[in-house]
């Protein structure tokens, strides 16, 4: 997940995905709890220097290392990339990627891409993806959030984000900032995960109780958005890797809980892939 831009509503609707961790790991490679008093500062920290629309995000701000880990272990056999290849094909394409983060899929992308541009509005995560995309001429990075892209009306054939932003209620000036940007036939399209699959969607519920998967899922429907439901595999080399990615994505007592119901070094994950094409010509 990269940075997540979102309005004070969409903040609302979804509190604790936003919560800092609750544990750390020490320079003896040990885990402790954070205490009640550091998250408190962190947060009033945060507060006072992040523009009012930018949220940090609870993983990839604070453990770039582990969430890199993270993003190599998911969908390890490509299946979200092969439902974004079906929906909305971007091969010698314009592709943004809104919350890029530090750049993971932006080579991905720039394979077949005409070109690719990641939008990111947390400054370490920008140079990060600079860094990683330096090499390859049809790639940049910009630093701006999803309701606000420093980007040209209708500059693009796909809009891309993943896990980043577009959470349902609360998205909509990231849903118009995209139409702006889209050329005529164009996609957005929407990756994150599936709150009704098991094992990570009753994980996700758990820390965040308020969280209804059918009110997303009706939010992105009502919006002119398909649905498509991909079951990704997670894999990973170590179980130290695994068992520090899952304790960057929950809570103390809900990582606990999933790295005990893990026997070995996978676990798959749902998601869901959302796409809506911009209109080409007049709606009448």
């Amino acid at each position: 997940m990269g940075a997540i831009d979102t309005a004070a509503s969409c903040r609302e609707e979804m509190p604790t995905r936003y919560a800092v961790i609750g544990r750390i790991r020490t320079v003896t490679g040990k885990w402790r709890p954070y205490s009640g008093f550091v998250r408190g500062f962190v947060r009033a920290a945060l507060n006072a220097v992040r523009p009012v629309d930018v949220v940090p995000s609870p993983n990839i701000w604070h453990w770039p290392d582990v969430y890199e880990v993270e993003n190599r272990a998911q969908d390890v056999n490509g299946a979200i990339w092969t439902a974004l290849s079906e929906e909305c094909p971007f091969s010698v394409k314009d592709v943004v990627d809104v919350g890029c983060g530090d750049g993971f899929h932006l080579p991905l992308f720039a394979k077949t891409a005409k070109s690719v541009t990641g939008v990111e509005p947390h400054p370490p995560l920008v140079v990060r993806a600079k860094h990683r995309i330096a090499s390859m001429s049809n790639a940049r990075v910009v630093s701006g959030p999803a309701q606000r892209l420093p980007l040209d009306d209708a500059s693009a054939d796909l809009v891309h984000a993943r896990t980043a932003y577009f959470f349902g209620p609360g998205c909509e000036p990231g849903l118009r900032e995209a139409d702006r940007v889209l050329r005529p036939g164009g996609a957005l399209a929407i990756v994150d995960l599936d709150g009704t699959a098991d094992p990570y969607g009753p994980w996700l519920r758990a820390d965040e109780p308020r969280y209804d998967p059918a009110v997303v899922e009706k939010f992105f429907a009502d919006n002119g958005f398909s649905l498509r439901r991909v079951t990704a595999e997670w894999r990973f080399e170590k179980r130290e890797d695994l068992e520090a990615v899952l304790r960057i994505e929950f809570s103390a007592k809900v990582a606990e809980r999933a790295i005990a119901s893990v026997a070995g070094l996978s676990f798959p994950v749902g998601y869901r892939v959302h796409v809506r094409r911009k209109p080409i010509g007049l709606i009448l």
